[in-house]
């Protein structure tokens, strides 16, 4: 009977303290390493179903728990934790950033595909990165964070970089195809930064060609943020800060300009007392630009619905007097699933008003600053229009008052951009998923100029007695309708399928309208006036229509293939070869899951790559395939003139695609649970069939003297390479990220001679030039060798030409290549290449609690520069325009042994040589911030972040070129917009 109770006790026991341990419940906040509340995080008591979600602020709570029980935190991005519960009622979990997170979802072409799997080249840059480096366009924060994709900045505010994936691989436009939210458009300047989730730079054809007809240059896919599961999240951020341009060029001043103008027999014919000024004409023009945005986002979601919406405003002064970049931008994005359907929307509006840098007379404000008088005021009230320039005459020089060329006029661009997709997706069965798209990508603009009525001197050097006005308005609309079958269905577990099947249609309309018009009695009216007027219209259309077909397998994620053809018809070729066809294919082997491996292994990804494919080009304008006509002509008729028209440019009804066949083989390795990680890259393009504007014999008839053909041929090659470090542990984390990128090319068909191209400003030479084995606009000149000492030296190398009087003792010494006794452009050669050996970008970023730190370094290195402005400041001028001291030391037969030629010399000493040609390499800070979060237990609740910054950008750059910049779009210096250096300090709020 005893017993029977002792183990009635002992039962009854266990179901209390059962029931007790039941009853027990246990909470907290989930956050991330910066202590930012995470939403959404999935909390599962493992072996169960039983779970809950944390909420806004990352808080949860979970009953009827045991202490045996263990707790799984995961969340997208995100190393997973499993934790026991123990004793405690409370628990607080940090999770940290997953070395695996960018292997999880890719976005491809036409959809999206696991790292894991993928075989192609692809670049990702996210939206921290994009966030971390405040600028106007888009395209500019990519700049060295993709080995293989160079990005060149130059210009005033609001001007696009120039873009180049894999260098140069065609003689025409070699910008990359972008496309946003799925829509096609010409460059990222119509969207925020700030609104970019994260960007795929596609590089190799097996991801390129299913863009077939616009791939060949690289494609750049940017989605943009969308709406997330969870209590809606408003964020406010904003960031001021100013930018200068410190480097200045180091000019005469008035005393020893005058001394130069003396010993060159010019004595300006000014009163004394202007001797007593010296105007720096470079600080005349410089100036501290501020910047300013703000930016407002709100994001929400339900399992069936998400929402974002963003506003910002963006103001940029430029540090050239009166420029500046000013932009209002919108955005909308929402999804709506409803059982099978689900259906969405993207929309973006911009509207900007730039002021860029002006010109005279064809130079560059930095030119005639430079060459500009010290002596001379900038203002002079006396003047119309209330400037003052030279006297051509009696200053013997012409350069133009560079304020007075900024600041006279009245001029504006004012664009209006609007991007957006409508899309429905509908799951016809299990795997079978139809989607339809359409996007637009529609824009306006509209430009004015007006001139009034000045006159920078008595002599007239610089007048104009007549108000001018010019005004133009632009429209374009592209359009791109997409339907698409995907079928995805994995077979016995291991065997995972994906089919694509795709139509494409676009069609992109253009035209613009522009008039001028003088007014000779008043310049108070900003309209057109009444004299000389003229007007002009253009309107083009290109239509192309395309299908698509691809196929990616991989079994159990270890051995993968991907296919896939494209075939494009374009308006921009005839009937004969109005089709192309570009198939790709490529390999993917995932060593590290092989048996052999086993788990412990410290290698834990090992993936061999190759693919290779064909990829077109039609980046020419339109109606080059058929004869076109042109007006302004007259014919006697009948006695009388008549206007008409004649033939513009030859017809070419054989004109087909340009082609492109790239081979890739890559690397990809990650050891250490990826705490190491390693990709590299080799490619080979060979472009064919290349679109070559080709001269015509007088006979023909033509007037534009010339017809499009395919004749050309270019192999591009190179490497690429990314390493990184992740270190996720402790309260001390740190990231190093590098990458570096090579890239060449040679000509191998051409079709003619060679294509001079780059003509200089001041003198109707060209400065580099394309020709059979060698690269893409290489510099192309004379071989400088010293200065002519003495007549024997002169009549040593013009043996064959005797008689020749130009060039004397104290003029530049070129070498007689082909030693004919003469110099002629026989004796030119190939001087220097302007694109670099190769491009690269250091990120390290590191955090301790709640500090955040980053610096981030961008370089260019075996980069050649054609400096035209040293051209101005020590070429030997044959007028006496300012320049570097160096001319007081000019060549005279008493002063033998400088580097300076004669003043007033031969018209030899400004031909192009390699004597202005420097190295442009550069390594550049591009940016270093430092950060401080306070989390929402700091702050009671009322804020969930705030986030407190300081950066600086352009902080110092190291490089032997002796130019403001040595980032130049071209390789050639014209006296370009430099980069500023920038200071910020910003702010991030959450609520």
């Amino acid at each position: 009977m005893m017993k029977k109770f002792k183990f009635a006790a002992f039962a009854f026991f266990l179901m209390c303290s059962q029931f007790i341990l039941a009853q027990n419940s246990v909470s907290g906040v989930v956050s991330d390493n910066t202590g930012t509340p995470l939403p959404g995080v999935s909390i599962i008591v493992q072996g169960t179903t039983r779970g809950t979600t944390a909420d806004f602020d990352g808080q949860y709570s979970i009953d009827n728990v045991t202490p045996t029980d263990e707790l799984i935190f995961s969340y997208i991005g995100m190393t997973r934790q499993i934790i026991s519960i123990g004793s405690a009622t409370t628990l607080n979990v940090t999770l940290l950033e997953s070395s695996e997170a960018l292997d999880e979802v890719v976005v491809v072409a036409y959809g999206k595909q696991s790292r894991r799997t993928v075989t192609g080249a692809i670049a990702t840059v996210d939206a921290d990165e994009i966030a971390s480096l405040p600028v106007a366009n888009a395209e500019q924060a990519l700049q060295g964070r993709a080995a293989g994709v160079s990005v060149v900045n130059s210009g005033p505010p609001g001007s696009s970089p120039q873009v180049l994936i894999r260098g140069l691989g065609t003689f025409g436009n070699n910008s990359p195809l972008y496309v946003i939210d799925g829509v096609i458009v010409g460059n990222l300047s119509g969207i925020s930064p700030s609104d970019i989730e994260n960007v795929s730079i596609l590089k190799d054809a097996s991801t390129t060609a299913l863009y077939g007809a616009r791939g060949s240059n690289g494609v750049v896919l940017v989605t943009t943020k969308s709406g997330k599961k969870g209590k809606g999240i408003l964020n406010f951020s904003t960031y001021s800060g100013a930018q200068v341009v410190s480097n200045r060029y180091d000019l005469m001043n008035t005393t020893q300009y005058l001394q130069f103008a003396a010993n060159n027999n010019v004595f300006p014919d000014r009163p004394a007392e202007l001797f007593q000024n010296n105007t720096d004409w470079q600080d005349a023009i410089f100036k501290v630009g501020f910047i300013q945005d703000y930016k407002l986002d709100y994001s929400k979601g339900t399992e069936n619905t998400t929402q974002f919406f963003s506003a910002e405003y963006l103001k940029q002064e430029g540090t050239i007097i009166n420029t500046g970049f000013d932009r209002y931008s919108f955005r909308a994005n929402s999804s709506f699933t409803s059982g099978k359907l689900k259906f969405g929307q993207t929309m973006s509006v911009s509207l900007s008003k730039s002021r860029g840098e002006q010109s005279g007379g064809g130079r560059t404000l930095i030119t005639h600053a430079v060459n500009s008088v010290p002596f001379l005021p900038v203002f002079n009230p006396n003047n119309r229009g209330g400037f003052q320039g030279p006297d051509n005459v009696g200053d013997s020089q012409n350069a133009e008052n560079p304020v007075r060329i900024q600041t006279l006029p009245t001029f504006s661009n004012n664009n209006f951009s609007l991007i957006g997709s409508l899309y429905g997706e509908y799951d016809i069965i299990e795997g079978l998923k139809f989607r339809t798209q359409i996007g637009l990508d529609y824009f306006t603009g509209r430009n004015s100029t007006f001139i009034p009525i000045f006159s920078d001197d008595p002599s007239n050097t610089h007048a104009q007695d007549y108000a001018s006005y010019n005004a133009g308005v632009s429209f374009g609309q592209g359009l791109v309708f997409t339907n698409s079958l995907n079928y995805q269905k994995t077979f016995a577990e291991k065997h995972n399928l994906e089919f694509l099947a795709l139509a494409e249609k676009t069609e992109n309309i253009d035209s613009g309208f522009g008039g001028s018009a003088r007014n000779l009695v008043t310049d108070e009216l900003q309209q057109f006036g009444p004299d000389s007027q003229t007007i002009a219209s253009d309107n083009s259309k290109t239509t192309r229509l395309g299908y698509l077909a691809r196929l990616n397998y991989n079994y159990d994620t270890k051995y993968i293939f991907s296919a896939s053809v494209r075939t494009d018809a374009s308006s921009r070729f005839g009937d004969n070869n109005r089709w192309g066809t570009f198939p790709a294919v490529s390999l993917g082997w995932v060593i590290s899951e092989e048996d052999f491996f086993g788990d412990d292994s410290s290698v834990n990804n090992l993936k061999l790559r190759s693919s290779y494919g064909i990829t077109g080009n039609d980046a020419i304008g339109d109606y080059q395939y058929a004869a076109t006509l042109v007006g302004g002509f007259e014919y006697p008729v009948g006695g009388s003139i008549a206007p008409g028209f004649t033939e513009n440019g030859g017809s070419n009804p054989d004109l087909k695609w340009e082609e492109i066949t790239t081979l890739n083989l890559g690397l990809d390795v990650g050891f250490l649970n990826n705490k190491f990680t390693a990709s590299l890259e080799y490619f080979k393009n060979r472009s064919d069939d290349l679109l070559v504007s080709l001269p015509t014999p007088l006979s023909s008839g033509s007037h534009a003297g010339n017809i499009t053909s395919n004749v050309g041929s270019v192999e591009t090659k190179g490497f690429e390479a990314i390493l990184g470090y992740n270190d996720n542990e402790g309260d001390f984390t740190w990231s190093a990220n590098f990458n570096i990128g090579s890239s060449s090319n040679e000509v191998i068909v051409l079709g003619v001679d060679e294509i001079p191209r780059n003509r200089l400003q001041d003198a109707a030479v060209n400065v580099t030039n394309i020709q059979v084995g060698e690269s893409i606009d290489h510099f192309y000149g004379y071989v400088s060798d010293g200065i002519y000492q003495t007549q024997a030296e002169v009549d040593a190398v013009f043996s064959g030409n005797l008689g020749q009087t130009d060039v004397q003792p104290g003029d530049i010494r070129y070498k007689d290549i082909n030693g004919d006794g003469n110099i002629t452009a026989d004796d030119r050669v190939v001087l220097a290449d302007p694109l670099p050996d190769f491009t690269y970008g250091l990120n390290l970023s590191a955090n301790y609690k709640n500090f955040d730190a980053s610096l981030f370094v961008t370089g260019v290195q075996g980069v050649d520069v054609y400096n035209t402005i040293r051209y101005d400041l020590e070429g030997g001028a044959r007028r006496v325009f300012n320049g570097s001291p160096a001319l007081l030391n000019s060549w005279t037969p008493g002063n033998s042994t400088t580097t300076t030629p004669r003043f007033g010399g031969s018209t030899e000493n400004f031909a192009v040589s390699d004597r202005f040609i420097e190295d442009g390499s550069y390594a550049r800070l591009k940016n270093i911030s430092l950060g401080y979060t306070l989390n929402s237990e700091v702050l009671n609740g009322y804020l969930s972040k705030l986030r407190l910054y300081a950066s600086a950008q352009n902080l110092f750059t190291i490089t032997d070129y002796n130019g403001l910049d040595p980032e130049l779009t071209s390789g050639v210096d014209y006296g370009r917009y430099p980069q500023p250096k920038s200071f910020l300090f910003g702010v991030q709020l959450s609520f």
